[in-house]
């Protein structure tokens, strides 16, 4: 690697050890991808950021009998990303013990609503940061006509998808911080 390639690398190291609010490519990831990459992770880490201190009691807060709990939208995140790893990686829905894995968190509801509380937030934190290793580690095997490409059969490429995964995780970030103003005054 010439001198230019090494001060580019360790710029590039240095974007992604050191500053925040950076956007952009990632070592180890074609360009896009690791694009992509940056911005899946600055969400996970406002999740993380917004709900590490949380104790069981506050994560399993119910506003009203249709609200959700911090936990079971933590899972939800979880569920969906799983979703949409096999479903841009391998070209498929859940099968049968995916399905009975994450049906509950998918849909939310009253089901969910009795499945998830009672844990701690490192129970839901340990699941959310699994499920997105996965991706990082399948996006790594990736490049960014992948990325580009729209699957046979499909009405969206995969970039659509992540960026999908990407609302999906602001919109629910969004109810987290809203049930988080509510929470009661300990």
């Amino acid at each position: 690697m010439n001198t230019l390639g090494k001060l580019l690398a360790l710029f590039i190291i240095s974007i992604t050890t050191q500053a925040q609010n950076i956007i952009g490519p990632q070592p180890g990831y074609s360009p896009e991808v690791g694009t992509l990459v940056s911005m899946l992770n600055d969400l996970s880490d406002r999740v993380d950021y917004t709900v590490k201190d949380l104790d069981t009691e506050q994560l399993d807060f119910l506003m009203d009998d249709q609200a959700n709990r911090i936990g079971s939208l933590i899972m939800h995140l979880a569920a969906t990303e799983a979703f949409y790893q096999v479903y841009t990686f391998e070209h498929r829905e859940f099968n049968k013990a995916e399905k009975k894995q994450w049906e509950d968190a998918m849909n939310l509801g009253d089901k969910a609503r009795k499945e998830y509380q009672g844990h701690d937030v490192s129970y839901y934190l340990d699941i959310f940061k699994t499920v997105r290793q996965k991706t990082l580690d399948l996006m790594k095997e990736k490049d960014d006509e992948w990325l580009a490409s729209i699957p046979e059969g499909y009405n969206m490429n995969n970039y659509w998808a992540w960026f999908h995964v990407m609302e999906h995780q602001s919109s629910h970030l969004g109810q987290i911080l809203l049930i988080k103003k509510r929470l009661p005054k300990q």
